[in-house]
Order: C-alpha cells, then sequence, then structure tokens
C-alpha cells in the first residue's frame, strides 16, 4: 500500500523541463545581437560595455538565481537605463538558458 501511494505522488508531479542546447545557443546568439551593446554577454568577459550593467557571467553567480526569475528581470521594464526590448517568450528562455549556462 506505502509503495502504491508513492507511486500515485511521484506519478503527479510534473518533469522538469530541461534546457536543451539548442536553447543556450540560440539564447548566446540573441545575447550577442540584442545585449552585447550594454552588457559583457560572453563567458570570460568581466566588464560590461555599460559599467552600470552587469555581466551575464555576474547575474548567472547571483545566489538563488533561477530561470524563473531572468525571466522576471528580462520582461519587467523596471530598469530606467535599459532600452525598451521586446522579445518573444521562447526568445525570453533561450537568454535565459544561455545566462544559466554561464554559472555552470
Amino acid at each position: 500500500m506505502r509503495v502504491t501511494i508513492v507511486l500515485v505522488i511521484a506519478s503527479t508531479i510534473a518533469p522538469v523541463p530541461t534546457v536543451q542546447a539548442q536553447d543556450v545557443q540560440q539564447g548566446g546568439q540573441l545575447a550577442l545581437e540584442v545585449c552585447a551593446a550594454c552588457h559583457a554577454v560572453l563567458a570570460g568577459q568581466a566588464q560590461s560595455p555599460m559599467a552600470e550593467a552587469p555581466s551575464f557571467e555576474a547575474v548567472a553567480a547571483t545566489p538563488g538565481m533561477t530561470a524563473a526569475a531572468l525571466n522576471v528581470w528580462l520582461t519587467s521594464q523596471d530598469h530606467p537605463t535599459m532600452p525598451n526590448i521586446v522579445l518573444s517568450q521562447a526568445d525570453v528562455q533561450d537568454v535565459s538558458a544561455y545566462i544559466l549556462s554561464l554559472g555552470e
């Protein structure tokens, strides 16, 4: 009985989606095209072109940083010096995957 309950509970838990390699690659390309004018977007690139803009490695290294937090950060316009860049939800997820890959 106990095993059955555990199996029922385990089967109801949604699997966590994994980041696919093409998502990271597409996110890196988008970062170069859209974000690199202000942010350091490459691995090992510590200094951003715009001093106030954090490097993507620094963002990835932020304690507790998650894909969900990055999605909010990338879609909110609470950054007065950040241009109003509109990305599709898929693009936001790709850029988030790329940023998080820099912290691995």
